[in-house]
């Protein structure tokens, strides 16, 4: 990777979070409720498996959107850090399960936990552009994680966000993945078709 876009990344990822820890406490609860009030944008088969995450800093919260897929059927699954350079750990979670701290202190299932392949991805980000790009915090655990899933099977990666994290363009790398939808409290954005 160049260090224009090393650079550019840094300087959009800092900028990203300043809008992003900006937004009022009750404006981000209101945006993760509007999200879990909205029809899912996909059908979710009987059985499928959910990945979703525990919220970090002023990420939006996605609980309210799990535990509505939960009660309609979708199974759960939570990501573990396996450590620097490897693709995230999704762990099977069941709604009220006791969750252990990892890595951050990010609350994740107990390492006796099923490892299981969501068919769909909820995905944290700090900004996201309508190419289906996004920046996360730096380390790539996601874009990994996507890959090497699309690698095996067919998955559904979703970006879940504040309709604030929208910028014009990122610049895309060949590790990235991209998104195929963006949830966000005012649309659903559709990028299957960019």
């Amino acid at each position: 990777m160049s260090d224009l876009v090393v650079n550019a990344k840094a300087a959009l990822r800092q900028q990203a979070m300043a809008r992003r820890d900006a937004l009022p406490a009750d404006a981000r609860k209101a945006a993760a409720e509007a999200i879990a009030g909205r029809k899912f944008p996909l059908s979710i088969a009987p059985g499928a498996i959910v990945s979703g995450f525990m919220p970090l800093k002023s990420e939006i919260n996605p609980l309210p959107l799990l535990h509505r897929l939960a009660e309609n059927g979708a199974r759960l699954a939570l990501p573990v850090v396996a450590g620097r350079g490897k693709p995230l750990i999704m762990r099977e979670w069941a709604w009220g399960e006791p969750l252990a701290a990892g890595v951050w202190g990010i609350r994740e299932p107990k390492p006796e936990a099923a490892e299981v392949e969501p068919d769909i991805l909820l995905v944290p980000l700090l900004a996201f552009d309508r190419a289906g790009h996004r920046i996360g915090y730096g380390a790539g655990y996601y874009d990994m994680t996507i890959n090497g899933l699309r690698a095996r099977k067919a998955v559904s990666a979703i970006g879940i966000a504040f309709a604030a994290q929208e910028v014009e363009k990122i610049s895309a790398t060949p590790r990235d993945a991209r998104l195929d939808l963006v949830l966000t409290e005012r649309e659903v954005i559709d990028l299957r078709g960019v």
